[in-house]
C-alpha cells in the first residue's frame, strides 16, 4: 500500500515536472515567437521608415526644384526690367547728349556772333575816331580857308558827315540784313517745312450760306402765313430777318450773328419738311433748333480740343471754341483755322524744344474773341484775351492772343510761333477769299505808299499785292540809295497796311542814253 502511495506520489511530481517542463518550453517557444515578430515589426517600422524618409526626401527635393525655377523665373523676369530700365536710360542719356549737342553747337555759334559783332563795333569805333579826327581837321581849315563862322563851318561838315555815314550805315545793314536773311531763312524754312509736314488739312476756304430752299413756291405763302404773322414769329424769335423775293423755290436769312442765323434756318427747313406752319409750331421748332446748336457747338468744341490734345479746358471756353465753327474771316473757317493754327504751332515748338501742348493750346485759343465779337464791343483780340484772363488761362496763351497780329510786340516765344502759324494758315493757297473791292484798295494804298517817298518815279503792285515794283528817279537817287528806298517804302507799308503773308519790295533803277544818227 505504501508502495503504491509513493508510486502514486513519485508518478504526480514526475508529471507536475514533465507538465512544468513542458509549460516552460511552451513559454520559450511563445517567447521567442513573440520575439520573432517584435523583431518582424521592427523590421517592417524600419523598412516603412526608410520608405517614408526616402518619399519626404523626395518631396522635399521636388518642392526645393520648384521653389528654385520659380526664383528662376523671377530672377529672369527682374533682370528683363532692369535691362529695360537701362534701355531706357540709355535712350535718355543719348537723347540729352544730343540736346546737349545741339545747345553747344548754339552757343559756339552765338559766341561767334558776339565775337564777330564785338569786332565789327570795334571797326566802327575806330572808323568813328578817324571821323572825328578829320572832322575837326575840317572844321579848323574851313575856318581858315572859307572864312566861315562855326556855327556855318558844323553844318557843312554835318551835311558831309550824314551823307558819308548814311552810306556806310546802309552798308554795314545790308550785310547784317544778308547774313540774318540766309540764316533765319535757312532755319525757318526748316522749321516751317517740317511743321507744314506733319500736319494736313482741308484747304477748301468755306462760306456760310443762309439760303433755305423750298419744295415750291406754294410753301412761300406758307412761310409767310395769314398777314404775315409766320415769317413775324420766325423774325421774332430768332432775331434774324427773312428774305422773300423773286428768287425761285428759296428763302434767304439775313442777320450779323452766325448762330442765330444756323437756328433759324435749321428751324426753317424742319418747318418747310414737316408742312404744319403755325405760331405754336414755329415756337416748338425754333426752341429744338436752339437745343440742337447748342449741342452740336459744344460737340464741335469737345472735338476741337481732343483732335488737338491741349488737355482739360473749362466748358464754357470750350463752348466758344465750338462756336467758332459759324464764323468765318475771308471765306476761312474760324474754327479749322484755330485747329491749323494750333498745330502748326505745336510742330514748330517741338522743333525748337519748346512746350508743344502750350503752343497748341494757344494756338487753338488765339481768335477766341472772334467767337463773340459781333456781341461784344472791341476787337477780337482785346476781347480774346478778356475772355482767356477770365478763365484763367497761362501767361503765354494770354501773349498769343495779344501778339498775333502783330498789333503789341511777343513777350514770349510761343507768342512769335503762334503769329507765324496764323499767317501760315491764312496765307496759304485756298484759305481765305478777298473782295474785288478791298482787293483794289490794298492795291492803290500800296502803290500811294511807295509813291510818297521822296525819289520815287513810279510804283506798280504786282502778283495779286504780293510785290511792289518801284522805279526810282535815276538822277535823284544812286544805286547805293536804291537799298534805303527799299527800306523807307518796306517801313511804310508795315506802319500803314494791314495784309496776310509778306510784300516784297523790289527797287529799280535805270539809266539810258539816247542820241540820233544822222
Amino acid at each position: 500500500m505504501l508502495e503504491i502511495i509513493i508510486s502514486s506520489l513519485l508518478g504526480l511530481m514526475i508529471g507536475s515536472i514533465i507538465g512544468f517542463l513542458f509549460r516552460v518550453s511552451v513559454v520559450e517557444k511563445g517567447f521567442q515567437t513573440a520575439k520573432n515578430q517584435a523583431q518582424a515589426i521592427i523590421d517592417d517600422a524600419t523598412s516603412e521608415a526608410e520608405r517614408i524618409k526616402k518619399e519626404k526626401l523626395l518631396e522635399a527635393k521636388q518642392e526645393i526644384h520648384n521653389l528654385n525655377q520659380e526664383n528662376d523665373k523671377v530672377l529672369k523676369e527682374k533682370r528683363k526690367m532692369v535691362s529695360d530700365m537701362e534701355n531706357k536710360v540709355n535712350q535718355r542719356e543719348e537723347v540729352l547728349e544730343r540736346r546737349s549737342a545741339n545747345l553747344d553747337k548754339r552757343e559756339l555759334n552765338l559766341d561767334r556772333k558776339e565775337e564777330n559783332l564785338d569786332q565789327r563795333k570795334q571797326q566802327l569805333e575806330d572808323e568813328k575816331s578817324k571821323l572825328e579826327a578829320i572832322i575837326e581837321e575840317q572844321n579848323s581849315k574851313l575856318l581858315e580857308i572859307a572864312n566861315f563862322t562855326e556855327e556855318e563851318a558844323k553844318e557843312v561838315v554835318m551835311e558831309r558827315v550824314e551823307e558819308d555815314m548814311a552810306l556806310e550805315i546802309d552798308r554795314y545793314i545790308r550785310e547784317q540784313e544778308e547774313e540774318a536773311k540766309s540764316e533765319a531763312q535757312k532755319r525757318s524754312k526748316e522749321i516751317i517745312s517740317t511743321a507744314i509736314q506733319k500736319y494736313a488739312q482741308d484747304v477748301t476756304a468755306e462760306t456760310t450760306v443762309s439760303v433755305v430752299h423750298l419744295p415750291n413756291e406754294e410753301m412761300k405763302g406758307r412761310v409767310i402765313g395769314r398777314e404775315g404773322r409766320n415769317i413775324r414769329t420766325i423774325e421774332a424769335l430768332t432775331g434774324i430777318d427773312l428774305i422773300i423775293d423773286d428768287t425761285p423755290e428759296a428763302v434767304v436769312l439775313s442777320g450779323f450773328d452766325p448762330v442765330r442765323r444756323e437756328i433759324a434756318k435749321i428751324a426753317l427747313e424742319a418747318l418747310v419738311a414737316d408742312g404744319r406752319i403755325h405760331p405754336a409750331r414755329i415756337e416748338e421748332m425754333v426752341e429744338k433748333a436752339r437745343t440742337e446748336v447748342d449741342q452740336f457747338i459744344r460737340d464741335k468744341g469737345d472735338e476741337a480740343v481732343f483732335e488737338t490734345g491741349v488737355g482739360k479746358m473749362h466748358p464754357d471756353l470750350t463752348k466758344l471754341i465750338g462756336r467758332l465753327h459759324f464764323r468765318t474771316s475771308y471765306g476761312q473757317n474760324a474754327l479749322k483755322h484755330s485747329i491749323e493754327a494750333a498745330f502748326l504751332a505745336g510742330k514748330m515748338a517741338v522743333e525748337l524744344g519748346e512746350d508743344e501742348v502750350l503752343a497748341k493750346r494757344a494756338g487753338l485759343l488765339h481768335d477766341i474773341g472772334k467767337a463773340v465779337d459781333h456781341e461784344v464791343e472791341g476787337s477780337h483780340i482785346e476781347i480774346g484775351n478778356s475772355l482767356a484772363g477770365k478763365y484763367n488761362e497761362s501767361k503765354a496763351v494770354l501773349d498769343a492772343i495779344k501778339t498775333h497780329h502783330g498789333d503789341y510786340e511777343a513777350e514770349t516765344i510761343i507768342g512769335v510761333l503762334v503769329a507765324a502759324a496764323d499767317a501760315l494758315s491764312a496765307a496759304r493757297p485756298g484759305a481765305r477769299s478777298e473782295s474785288l473791292e478791298k482787293y483794289i484798295k490794298r492795291l492803290k494804298q500800296l502803290e500811294e505808299i511807295s509813291n510818297s517817298v521822296s525819289g520815287v518815279d513810279q510804283a506798280f503792285a504786282i502778283q495779286a499785292g504780293r510785290e511792289i515794283r518801284v522805279v526810282v528817279k535815276p538822277n535823284e537817287i544812286d544805286d547805293k540809295k536804291t537799298h534805303v528806298v527799299a527800306r523807307q517804302i518796306k517801313q511804310k507799308i508795315e506802319e500803314n497796311l494791314s495784309y496776310p503773308g509778306t510784300i516784297k519790295v523790289t527797287v529799280i533803277r535805270e539809266t539810258r542814253a539816247q542820241d540820233v544818227a544822222k
